[in-house]
């Protein structure tokens, strides 16, 4: 657990610190020096009395009592100073800069537990090692640079990787994002971004907490952890967006389902950041540019005025916009032709508005006060105002300046001209704003937060799912692919409706079940998993002589042993699957089917159990929606059945953490009805 001697030491110690700035050691100190640390420093450096005007003790032995070490020495040395600084120092703090530990093999891996275990003996914390350190309000304990001034307004970001923090920065920066913290956890021996995110958590106080909080992972130790104090946190009124990296490999395996092939560690974090209501992002500029929208005042609608003095960028504005369903909508009437009598001659107003290239500071204010006043379904502002090289910018970067102070609505800077108007830009961002030189990415960006959901609930949802016996059914249950009778078991205990069906073992009990369900009929054979693969679904069997032909055909495949007949059923085909992730629970999937899931991939992802908002989020998220939801003349399927389908199926999941891969695929939605008609489950104890 993070403790107050990491947060706000009373006295460092740097061990290995150096008069060579071109070193670890070297540049951790000066930073520490030159960012205004207020307690006491020492160093230890067996081969100076003196390093950067700091007396150094060539012997640890003789150091004082420090609050927080920190080692830039070689790994093999870092042992027995933890151990002596934890032990006779009262060192309750410790940062390693120093690689050499389980980044390098096991060997590494055995030195760095030895010294988790001694920092956790000690009743101490640990980051590191292979980390370049943490910077706050306090300290700025590292060793890289840039070392920016923290601001108790700007972002906290904890990240599991060094350079990625460094490359970040130097990003962000330039742009006007400042950051209140950040934490490089290295190989998080002791504390990983879970961990840091706990403290935050728990110390977050509304009104004087940063309010955004930023995340690049690597690996996702504890799942449930992250859920918990992310979702704290944003409940809390915190925002939190996140890089996860490195799922590709993982997500390349083997499957005996569609939903095994689907499902990968890249969607169960798709799941969890859901879950949870972390916007996810996939690159460092998407992050900055996601925090510095989280940064703005929330947009509490999809109504986007485009304020423009150049054409080409409003129309990409605008594109990236409508691709994330926010609205460019169409300014007419009274108020828009006044406003336009008030602009140079080929000005437009009709959304995006474009004040043309020789638009004024005082043209561009009057535009502002109209998207404020007078047109009221205008939710946000976005405007674009480079410069053409013939005059300065500042009176328009002074009105921008003004109006986004006082404005009752957001808005948001696009200065692209980073050269021909540098200074201007400077001046802009130093009166605390952040500016946004790609209208694409903000475009991306405003789309990806608006559509993030928050939090999900965390209750279990159990009406009408009969938990005791499902329970019961998964208990009795043999290991391995379950039995069509047991499937439906499962499913009638869940309450999803499956549609009529029996398992017949001899022609004669084939034809009597065809005539009570009626023709047309399904049949399929019973004992091979990949029915499709063989052949062994025969769809809108009409008569008897047909029924006999399939049946002697279908029996004769490799594996079989009976086969099921149900009713022939025609609408449109759906998809939900279910898959158990180690670590992170039962990650459900759901789509369209036939070719949207088997070729397209088209599915969204949750973590079990889910709400209802999670079920229709997941189904809004999928590209194929609009089928879903009717189009061109053509009905939609129920969505409120599906969801609820997708939920009662969370559910019994929840009570049924055996069942490790679930197939409905297809389900039919056909009016007001939704169907399970072929169903696999695999369960393995």
């Amino acid at each position: 657990m993070i403790n107050e001697k990491l947060i706000n030491p009373r006295s460092i110690v740097v061990v290995g610190g150096s008069n060579d700035i071109g070193k670890p050691g070297g540049k951790v100190l000066k930073n520490i020096i030159d960012n205004n640390y207020k307690g006491a420093i020492y160093v230890a450096n067996p081969k100076e009395d003196r390093v950067q005007g700091i007396k150094s003790y060539r012997n640890p032995e003789e150091l004082p009592d420090a609050d927080l070490a920190i080692l830039a020495v070689a790994a093999r040395h870092c042992l027995p100073v933890v151990e002596l600084l934890a032990a006779r120092k009262n060192t309750k703090a410790f940062i390693i800069l120093s690689a050499g530990f389980s980044e390098e093999g096991e060997e590494g891996a055995m030195l760095e537990k030895k010294i988790a275990d001694i920092v956790t003996s000690a009743g101490a914390c640990l980051i590191g090692p292979n980390c370049i350190g943490i910077m706050n309000q306090h300290h700025s304990s590292v060793f890289t640079s840039p070392v920016p001034e923290m601001d108790p307004k700007g972002v906290d970001f904890i990240s599991g990787s060094g350079a990625t923090a460094v490359f970040i920065m130097e990003s962000g920066l330039p742009k006007g994002l400042k950051f209140s913290s950040i934490y490089s956890v290295g190989n998080s021996a002791q504390l990983g971004v879970e961990d840091i995110l706990k403290h935050m958590d728990k110390t977050y106080v509304p009104e004087k907490s940063s309010r955004v909080k930023l995340l690049y992972i690597e690996s996702i130790e504890d799942p449930d952890k992250l859920l918990k104090h992310a979702s704290s946190l944003i409940r809390k009124g915190c925002k939190i967006a996140a890089i996860k990296s490195g799922t590709s490999e993982a997500g390349s395996r083997a499957a005996l389902s569609h939903t095994g092939a689907l499902t990968s560690s890249d969607l169960a974090v798709d799941a969890l950041f859901r879950k949870a209501g972390i916007v996810r992002c996939y690159g460092r500029e998407e992050l900055i540019t996601v925090a510095s929208v989280l940064l703005h005042p929330e947009i509490k609608g999809r109504n986007i005025a485009i304020v423009t003095h150049a054409g080409g960028p409003a129309v990409m504005l605008t594109d990236a916009l409508s691709d994330g369903r926010h609205r460019i909508p169409l300014i007419k009437g009274r108020d828009s032709e006044k406003l336009l009598s008030l602009l140079n001659e080929g000005a437009s107003v009709s959304n995006p508005i474009d004040l043309l290239a020789t638009g004024t500071a005082s043209q561009l204010e009057m535009v502002l006060d109209y998207c404020e006043n007078k047109f009221k379904h205008i939710n946000a502002i976005m405007v674009i105002f480079g410069s053409t090289g013939l005059h300065k910018v500042f009176d328009a970067y002074e009105v921008l300046h003004k109006k986004m102070v006082s404005c009752k609505i957001p808005i948001f800077a696009i200065l692209p001209s980073l050269f021909t108007a540098r200074r201007e830009v400077e001046y802009f961002l130093s009166k605390g704003h952040i500016n946004f030189p790609d209208e694409v990415l903000l475009g991306r960006a405003v789309s990806k937060v608006y559509s993030t959901p928050g939090p999900a609930d965390d209750r279990i949802l159990r009406d009408d799912v009969n938990i005791p016996r499902i329970k019961e059914l998964v208990a009795a249950a043999p290991e391995g692919f379950a039995s069509p009778g047991l499937v439906r078991d499962f499913l009638n205990s869940a309450g999803i409706p499956v549609v009529t069906e029996e398992v017949c073992s001899t022609f004669t009990d084939v034809r009597v079940a065809a005539n009570k369900i009626s023709y047309p009929v399904v049949m399929k054979v019973v004992g091979p998993v990949h029915k499709s693969e063989l052949n062994g679904v025969v769809l809108n069997i009409n008569s008897d002589q047909h029924l006999e032909a399939e049946y002697n055909r279908l029996m004769n495949i490799s594996g079989a042993k009976a086969v099921l007949v149900q009713k022939m059923l025609a609408g449109t085909e759906l998809f939900i699957g279910a898959k158990y992730e180690p670590a992170f629970g039962h990650i459900i999937l759901c789509g369209l089917g036939g070719i949207f899931v088997e070729v397209l991939k088209d599915v969204s992802s949750g973590l079990a159990p889910l709400t209802y908002p999670e079920a229709y989020s997941m189904i809004r998220s999928v590209k194929s929606y609009r089928i879903i939801k009717g189009t061109r003349g053509k009905p939609g399927i129920n969505e409120n059945l599906f969801a609820k389908i997708i939920v009662h199926l969370s559910t019994m999941l929840r009570f049924a953490t055996e069942i490790k891969e679930l197939d409905l695929n297809p389900l039919i939605g056909h009016g007001d009805d939704i169907t399970v008609v072929d169903s696999r489950i695999l369960i393995r104890k």
